[in-house]
């Protein structure tokens, strides 16, 4: 009675899993295209008046390639792909403001971004996306005192992680 309860669970157990397996489309491994091995990322051309964003976010992007990819960054030149955009927006919106004073106490901060994935053996463009925008809050009230920076970076970083996400193979 035992031996058969413990094969039942251990049947139940194991069950999910070679379904899983059978269907090949569940994987503890990474999901992005391991076929690919070099990835570049010029600097975004910016088409806002805030200088240096391009500049962000092409060392966020590539840090998230490096944390999250099997893939090895590389010059336009030699890469097999390329992740190539532009900053198309950079927009401030007050969320609060004090009541007696008027002054902003929270402010969001918005980046978006046009970007394309070629593959450049074949020119096909692997993934495209236009309007991809990240928004993040700061707190520019007296005492907190949060620059304008601080929003940015964490939209940038935001970007960053989704942009490669997007890069994933399709599930």
């Amino acid at each position: 009675m035992m031996t058969r309860l413990l094969s039942l669970l251990i049947l139940i157990t194991l069950l999910p899993l070679s379904a899983c397996s059978s269907t090949g489309r569940y994987t503890t491994g990474t999901n992005f295209d391991d076929s690919i091995k070099t990835i570049a990322v010029p600097i975004f051309q910016n088409d806002t008046l805030q200088r240096g964003l391009e500049i962000q976010l092409a060392e966020s992007l590539n840090k998230q390639i490096r944390a999250r990819t099997p893939w090895t960054l590389s010059k336009s030149d030699r890469a097999e792909t390329s992740l190539v955009g532009v900053i198309t927006s950079h927009s401030l919106a007050q969320l609060s403001q004090a009541p007696r004073t008027g002054l902003v106490q929270e402010q969001t901060v918005q980046i978006t971004i046009n970007f394309e994935w070629r593959d450049n053996r074949t020119g096909k463009i692997l993934v495209a996306r236009n309007g991809f925008a990240a928004t993040s809050t700061f707190v520019p009230q007296r005492g907190v005192g949060e620059r304008i920076e601080h929003g940015q970076r964490e939209a940038i970083e935001e970007l960053a992680r989704d942009v490669i996400s997007q890069l994933r193979q399709s599930w």
